[in-house]
C-alpha cells in the first residue's frame, strides 16, 4: 500500500465538529428511531434501538470526544456500523447531529493529532485530515468502544 492511498469515508457532524469514519464500517443510515432507555446506563451508551429486529445499543460518541450535547434536529441520524471489538463484529450505533457525504480521503492528507491545542482526548483520535478547506477529526471507534465497554462492565461489577 503505498502512503497515498484513497480511503472511503462517510463525513458527519457532531456540533460543530467534523468527523469521518471509514465507509466500509456502514451498514445503514436510519432516522431517529424510539429508543428504549437503560436504567443506570452511562451517558456513553443511554439506550438500545430496534434495528430490523435486532437489539443495538445506541451511543454518542459526544461523551468519548468532549463535545458539548446537543438536542435532536430534523437533520439528526443513526449511523448502524459495524466494527471490530476485540475478536468479534459488532453491531452499534452512533449519533449523528448531520450526515454529510461518502467521500475519499488520501492517507497522505491525514496527520496526527497535535499536542497542543486539540480539543478531543488524543487517546480516541486517529487523526486529522484536510477535506477540502475543513479539518476533519478521525476517531478511533475501537479504542473508544474497548474503553467505555470495559467501563461499563466494571461499574456493572461496582454494582453487583
Amino acid at each position: 500500500m503505498t502512503h497515498n492511498t484513497l480511503t472511503n469515508i462517510l463525513t458527519f457532524r457532531l456540533g460543530t465538529e467534523k468527523l469521518a469514519i471509514p465507509a466500509e464500517y456502514l451498514r445503514e443510515i436510519l432516522e431517529m428511531v424510539p429508543v428504549t432507555r437503560v436504567p443506570q446506563a452511562s451517558s456513553f451508551a443511554t439506550g438500545l434501538i430496534n434495528v430490523r429486529g435486532v437489539v443495538v445499543p445506541l451511543t454518542d460518541l459526544r461523551v468519548a470526544l468532549q463535545i458539548p450535547r446537543t438536542a435532536p434536529t430534523e437533520d439528526t441520524r443513526v449511523l448502524v456500523l459495524e466494527i471490530m471489538l476485540g475478536e468479534e463484529k459488532s453491531t452499534v450505533a452512533v449519533l449523528a447531529d448531520q450526515v454529510e457525504e461518502v467521500t475519499t480521503i488520501s492517507r497522505k492528507e491525514i496527520g496526527d493529532v497535535p499536542p497542543v491545542g486539540s480539543p478531543w482526548p488524543p487517546e480516541f483520535v486517529l487523526g486529522v485530515g484536510q477535506l477540502r478547506e475543513e479539518f476533519v477529526m478521525l476517531p478511533d471507534l475501537q479504542t473508544i468502544f474497548k474503553t467505555y465497554s470495559a467501563a461499563d462492565a466494571a461499574k456493572e461489577k461496582v454494582a453487583a
